[in-house]
């Protein structure tokens, strides 16, 4: 039944009321750089103001799932993620977003290095394990999606798809290659890239693929439709496109078929999409209750039913044919350090990417 207020939303800010009061909290951590802390106050209208950097095929029924359950409306402007990102800088104080659904979590760190999150309630900032969320707060991870290679199984068997996304600069593979720059999953694969091997490896395998004719594409969507085609032998996407594809298609439609890089590599990075409240926000139990959704049961299972994502919260389990998320992580790879969001999309400029 559809209701205008869960006592959960309310109850998280009374949490946050409480600690403030209090003065912080038994462990020491200290509000996070350039953030705010949720204002003690709970406001709700009934709307939200939702910037997505999710297209609004995947989006939109969750969001109506949402208003269907709690009765609060949420007004969405759909853009890319790095726009977006651009955007809440540009806009600061001013924005009229409450909520920010991004699709990578360098976007997220490059928001909330700018000092526009308010930080979040421990009630929902700890309900993602580490490795998946932000360090301080100030966002909450939201699905997981692993870096993967689409590689046409005619012209390759599994055995000849590179281990590795450096081997893919190599000149064996040329003009044979399918890359989205403009993409944010690309960009903040590149700034892991950066942050794993260094500038001048991530500018050297940049000028390689550019040397090669690598084949560009505005997404992921049209890298494994031309992987499919035969129109490039390998892509370099997240994982659920072929997941949907193949709940569309069937598996004796799939010429396309997927290759996890080994783990550690850079390319098998599992980057994450996430949700961050606005500063302007900090007091709006709508804005929070959103969040709150995003990461309860109902949220995760979403996710996992529509869009093939690995779940980061609850009991949810992960869709069938994926592997264990804790086998594709990379130790050595922080993804609060994706937040250099402006220095990798200068360096795809430089190398003509952009």
């Amino acid at each position: 039944m559809a209701h205008v207020r869960t006592l959960g939303a309310i109850a998280l800010l009374a949490t946050v009321t409480l600690t403030a009061c209090a003065g912080g909290d038994e462990s020491g951590d200290a509000t996070p750089s350039g953030s705010t802390t949720a204002a003690p106050t709970a406001e709700a209208d009934g709307t939200l103001t939702l910037y997505s950097g999710r297209e609004e095929e995947l989006i939109q029924p969750l969001l109506d799932q949402f208003t269907s359950e709690t009765g609060i409306e949420v007004e969405v402007r759909y853009a890319g993620t790095t726009e977006l990102a651009a955007l809440l800088q540009e806009e600061g104080d001013a924005t009229p977003a409450d909520v920010f659904l991004s699709q990578d979590a360098g976007a997220l760190g490059a928001v909330s290095k700018a000092g526009l999150f308010t930080t979040l309630p421990a009630e929902i900032a700890d309900t993602v394990a580490a490795g998946f969320t932000s360090t301080d707060a100030s966002w909450v991870g939201v699905t997981g999606r692993a870096r993967v290679l689409a590689y046409d199984s005619e012209a390759l068997t599994a055995d000849e798809v590179p281990s590795s996304v450096l081997d893919l600069a190599e000149p064996e593979w040329a003009g044979k290659v399918g890359i989205a720059p403009s993409n944010a999953s690309f960009q903040s694969f590149v700034t892991a890239l950066r942050v794993l091997e260094g500038e001048d490896v991530a500018r050297e395998w940049l000028e390689g693929l550019v040397a090669g004719g690598a084949q560009i594409y505005p997404k992921n969507t049209a890298i494994l439709e031309a992987v499919q085609a035969g129109e490039i032998q390998i892509g370099l996407i997240n994982h659920y496109y072929w997941f949907r594809a193949l709940a569309e298609q069937g598996e004796g439609a799939m010429r396309a078929q997927l290759s996890f890089p080994e783990a550690g590599d850079a390319g098998s990075i599992v980057n994450v999409t996430g949700a961050g409240l606005l500063s302007g926000a900090a007091n709006d139990a709508d804005a929070l209750e959103f969040i709150e959704y995003l990461v309860s049961d109902a949220g995760q299972q979403y996710f996992v039913d529509q869009t093939f994502e690995y779940p980061l919260a609850g009991d949810v389990t992960a869709p069938e044919g994926l592997p264990a998320l804790d086998t594709l992580t990379n130790p050595e790879l922080d993804l609060s350090d994706l937040d250099t969001l402006g220095e990798t999309t200068a360096l795809l400029t430089e190398t003509g990417l952009l």
